[in-house]
């Protein structure tokens, strides 16, 4: 059986704007937030829209909701009607008031080197921001909640509950200081004559002579560089760090020092392997690529900074 839309006309305009609020924060917690209101109110005005409408809306998760395709097709006739209403009925800021702070996250290297700059123009047009750090699956967690305007993922997120586009994409690299650089070639030389290549033959890179390289790295379970590994090499790579650092920065700062290699974002590492700092140990026609989104909650925000914020990142990040 096909059911038709739902009728929108007769149901109460107070259970749309909760409605609205669950859909776009993704919880019955997040929407009680946004609202002002208790959890539990939040959970009765959805059970009395779902009983006016006769339909379910959300799947019930062990972490908040999923919008059912029901909800999509609610939310989308009521987004913009609710949203126009709200700018009508908020009261009107007073002259010369200042929006309020757009809140953006992500991981904290791309924003500290690439982002903030980018944002520059915008701050000293009066923007305000306010910046948070962390792991993609808790930024993701507090954008639905609606700590966050804007979040930058390493990962596109899953289900309806958020909207995310392709930001930028980060190349890898496999790297070490200079000094580290000139033995790996050694080594790779002396196994080439070894097992009798030609003088001069250009050999495919052996990561084996890496094996006694200290390897510094971002995590303990090694995430960059067993995915470099298996992407590049076609094996698993089986090391223990000999550093870990919870920031991408202080690993280039170690790498370059001389304590060992790593696998770091291209962006990250350019301008070292430009002067020298860094030597890229490898250079395959294929390299391993992430892509970065730009994750907001679905509907248009309050904050007209946040477009701002958004369009001047998407126009930005062309050129990284």
């Amino acid at each position: 059986m096909i059911l038709g839309p739902v009728e929108t006309a007769s149901l109460d305009l107070n259970l749309l704007r909760t409605f609205l609020a669950v859909y776009r924060s993704g919880s019955f917690t997040g929407a009680a937030r946004l609202l002002g209101l208790s959890q539990p109110t939040v959970t009765t005005q959805m059970r009395a829209l779902e009983r006016q409408t006769g339909r379910e809306l959300f799947e019930r998760l062990p972490r908040g909701v999923m919008p059912t395709p029901v909800a999509d097709e609610l939310a989308t006739r009521v987004a913009a009607p609710l949203d126009e209403l709200a700018a009508v009925a908020g009261p009107t800021p007073p002259a010369g008031a200042r929006a309020e702070p757009v809140h953006l996250a992500g991981p904290a290297e791309l924003l500290c080197t690439t982002v903030l700059p980018a944002l520059a123009p915008l701050v000293a047009a009066g923007v305000r921001l306010r910046v948070s750090t962390g792991l993609t699956d808790p930024l993701l967690d507090e954008l639905r909640a609606g700590r966050h305007d804007l979040v930058i993922a390493t990962t596109r997120p899953r289900g309806r509950t958020l909207h995310a586009v392709p930001l930028t994409d980060e190349e890898f690299v496999l790297v070490a200081a200079p000094v580290w650089a000139e033995r790996l070639r050694g080594r790779q030389r002396a196994r080439q004559s070894a097992e009798g290549a030609r003088p001069g033959a250009r050999e495919p890179f052996d990561p084996a002579v890496l094996h006694d390289v200290p390897l510094v790295t971002y995590a303990e379970d090694l995430p960059i560089a067993r995915r470099y590994w298996r992407h590049v090499f076609g094996r698993r790579l089986s090391r223990t760090a000999a550093v870990t650092v919870p920031d991408l920065r202080g690993v280039r700062a170690a790498v370059a020092a001389g304590a060992g290699f790593s696998v770091l974002p291209r962006y990250l590492c350019q301008e070292l392997l430009a002067s020298g700092d860094l030597v890229a140990l490898l250079e395959p026609e294929d390299p391993p690529i992430n892509t970065g989104f730009l994750v907001q909650r679905p509907g248009a925000p309050d904050n007209p900074d946040v477009a701002r914020v958004r369009a001047l990142l998407l126009r930005a990040a062309r050129g990284w």
